[in-house]
């Protein structure tokens, strides 16, 4: 089979490789992960269920519906999202993540297919998801048009594109880098390169030049006082997540 293109950044890979065993630490150098999480679940959780009509207060709301992770990492939010019933295909170019994820799951009594391969190859697959999540990976790539562009062709038609990442400006050098990295020191330092962050407006239409159609973009905010992440309308100053569709 022919290998497709990557835009797998090896440099960027080893970097998470380096923390891989620490995923699963509240604690560790993944905390503003584990910070952010349950924000980011609200957000992809009702873009689903408002996708494909689902209720979330059933007990397994989005059975039926096959989803990638990509760049799942330890599998932050492939469980919840396998505790929801879908069928879970987690995936991530760095190695040593996929033994971590697997673990975990098993552990946790769940049947997630953890691999270590990347976006482009699955696609040449032919593999097909009604839902990717693309979080956190698209300012860690070499080419972000070609990597958004092999999301598009592992959806379904009418599938559901989220991906999440962070604004460049002053503010997002400020506490993405200066502030998680050196002051706070939650992340190693350079595991970000603010040359590489992407703004809303720029994200869009990367994603449209894609052949994907944006139709949502929220912020996460974050309070300093009780270290809490929230939804917002108009703050995409620093992290911001967008929702986009294949056409049918």
């Amino acid at each position: 089979m022919q290998t497709a293109q990557s835009t797998i950044d090896p440099a960027e890979v080893a970097k998470f490789e380096a923390m891989a065993a620490e995923w699963w630490d509240p604690d560790g150098k993944f905390k503003p992960l584990h910070m952010l999480n349950p924000c980011r679940l609200d957000y992809i959780a009702a873009q689903i269920a408002a996708e494909f009509d689902r209720d979330l207060t059933a007990e397994r709301p989005l059975e039926g519906l096959r989803l990638l992770d990509i760049g799942c990492g330890g599998g932050l939010l492939s469980e919840p999202m396998a505790r929801l019933g879908a069928e879970v295909v987690g995936a991530d170019a760095a190695p040593r993540n996929i033994p971590v994820a697997q673990v975990h799951a098993e552990q946790s009594g769940l049947d997630i297919d953890y691999r270590h391969t990347t976006a482009e190859d699955m696609a040449t697959a032919g593999e097909r998801f009604d839902v990717v999540l693309n979080m956190e990976v698209v300012e860690h790539v070499s080419d972000p048009l070609g990597y958004l562009t092999a999301c598009y062709d592992l959806l379904r038609p009418g599938g559901l594109h989220i991906c999440s990442t962070i604004n460049r400006n002053a503010k997002s050098f400020a506490m993405a880098i200066v502030g998680a990295e050196y002051v706070m020191r939650w992340l190693p330092k350079g595991t970000h390169e603010w040359s590489k962050f992407i703004t809303p407006d720029e994200l869009f239409a990367l994603l449209g030049q894609a052949g994907l159609d944006p139709v949502d973009r929220k912020g996460f905010v974050l309070n300093p006082v009780t270290w809490q992440w929230r939804l917002s309308d108009r703050d995409l100053s620093v992290n911001y997540v967008t929702s986009s569709l294949r056409p049918a």
